[in-house]
């Protein structure tokens, strides 16, 4: 039997928890390497471009981050309805979730980038960005927030086809749009010349476009994830199906989702802003320290892929679970997770604690920036594991609706530690290094609020679907529900 089962065969709401919970993360584990690939792609080939090339990118990243952010509450929402509606065993209701989910999310992507690309330039400029980075970030930013619609739209393709409980289809569709973006970053960043006076010919050279090349790269790889995504949920074939009848825009529905995904956009808000803020307080430091900065949240990216795929495939089980009215199974999944992550998570930062300096050196050859980097990574590796129970049991609260209560705890930890905790102690003797603390301390804290506040319960009374019956308009047709009304 294969190890990666087809949706069909899943069955995430009885039987073993440590399997399915498996089959879900470790394609997401994939899926997010492969993601992280374009941010380290472009690390690459912008730190041999040049110092100033790879600060600007330390700029532009966490912006980036602030733009998806913004918009991602509605991709938490579709998947939320989805798993729960599937968990329910309400399909129609499932991709009629899903249908309003991929409309509301284009429209709000397009505006949010269209509002968002006169802003570029000044808020770079504000948060510190050098007179030399400040051209080049610019010019990534306004490439990536005009292509923002069809960067995020495979992001809600991989949401919504994990909430029915296929995280191997968007693993896939990654692979082939990652490759592509490798291959694409070296002749876009550096130029390409063909020919060189070849008789007759001439010579055919693509234009150097330095860290706007980069963009170009992220912004058509999407692209093409993005298409090959929604022709992928039109068809029918994996996971989830939409439907064009329920695409229109339906107002009513969009209350519901923006009840759930407002705090999840708040939540990624608040980890954006955070690390924005950061940058004001790196920014007063060197270029090299500026430069660190982006390769270690680079590395951490990667790192805590585990926690965030295990994140994702509990999110996915406690709402099936909930949908399915079996909160004590979703309970145990959740702390599963936790206890494998702060194990798999430990054990890296451990190894990372050890040998912080070839991992840097990946990076960059910038003797500053490696002593920077390397120092960086040593401050927080040892707390690698509570990022673990933090993200596990936030999975849970987002899987039950409760993603209020999953926003709380990362501002709490990112707005009301970290940040306060990095700005005190970069003014004392330890200087930068003071901002790594912040990281440490933050991460324990963080996995203890989370864990605490799970303990409570309160999450179980998080069902956000409408009861059968309730009136949603049957999927394609305008009319009443008949297959929803009557499954009790």
């Amino acid at each position: 039997m294969s190890f990666f089962k087809g949706q069909g065969e899943l069955e995430l709401t009885e039987g073993s928890i440590v399997k399915p919970l498996l089959y879900l993360s470790l394609p997401i584990v994939v899926t997010n390497l492969l993601q992280t690939a374009y941010n380290l792609a472009d690390t690459f080939w912008l730190g041999q471009y040049s110092t100033d090339a790879l600060a600007a990118i330390s700029f532009a990243f966490p912006m980036v981050f602030l733009l998806i952010s913004l918009g991602m509450g509605l991709s938490v929402a579709g998947s939320v309805l989805v798993a729960q509606h599937t968990g329910a065993n309400e399909p129609d209701r499932a991709e009629y979730a899903a249908s309003q989910t991929v409309s509301w999310a284009f429209l709000a992507s397009t505006v949010l980038g269209a509002v968002g690309y006169p802003f570029v330039g000044p808020f770079l400029d504000f948060l510190g960005a050098s007179e030399s980075v400040l051209p080049g970030a610019t010019a990534y930013m306004q490439v990536i927030a005009l292509g923002l619609p069809f960067m995020f739209g495979f992001f809600v393709f991989i949401s919504l086809m994990r909430g029915a409980g296929d995280t191997l289809t968007p693993m896939f569709v990654m692979l082939g749009t990652v490759v592509l973006n490798v291959a694409l970053d070296p002749f876009l960043i550096n130029g390409w010349t063909l020919l060189a006076d070849a008789p007759l010919i001439g010579t055919f050279a693509f234009p150097e476009l330095g860290i706007e090349g980069a963009a170009y790269a992220t912004v058509a790889s999407r692209s093409l994830a993005m298409a090959v995504g929604v022709a992928i949920m039109l068809s029918g074939s994996r996971g989830i199906q939409i439907h064009l009848a329920d695409m229109w825009p339906d107002v009513s529905y969009l209350r519901k989702m923006l009840e759930i995904g407002v705090p999840a956009s708040v939540e990624g808000t608040g980890r954006a802003l955070s690390v924005n803020a950061l940058l004001l307080v790196v920014g007063a430091f060197s270029t090299p320290v500026v430069a660190a900065f982006g390769i270690g949240t680079r590395v951490f990216s990667v790192i805590f892929l585990p926690a965030i795929a295990v994140a994702r495939g509990v999110e996915t089980m406690t709402g099936q679970n909930v949908g399915a009215g079996e909160p004590d199974r979703a309970e145990r999944a959740n702390y599963v997770a936790a206890k494998g992550l702060f194990a798999v998570l430990g054990v890296a930062g451990v190894v990372i604690f050890l040998v912080p300096g070839p991992i840097v050196a990946a990076f960059t050859n910038d003797a500053a920036v490696l002593a920077e980097g390397t120092t960086f990574l040593r401050y927080v590796a040892l707390s690698f594991g509570f990022i673990g129970v933090m993200r596990a049991f936030s999975g849970g609260f987002r899987g039950s609706g409760k993603t209020i209560v999953a926003a709380a705890i990362s501002i709490a930890t990112l707005a009301g530690i970290r940040l306060p905790i990095a700005v005190a102690l970069a003014e004392t003797a330890l200087q930068q290094n003071g901002i790594w603390v912040a990281f440490a301390v933050s991460n324990v804290a963080g996995a203890v609020i989370a864990w605490t506040w799970f303990r409570r319960g309160t999450w179980r009374d998080g069902d956000v679907r409408d009861t059968p019956g309730d009136g949603d308009p049957a999927p394609g047709t305008g009319s009443e529900d008949v297959d929803a009304a009557t499954s009790d």
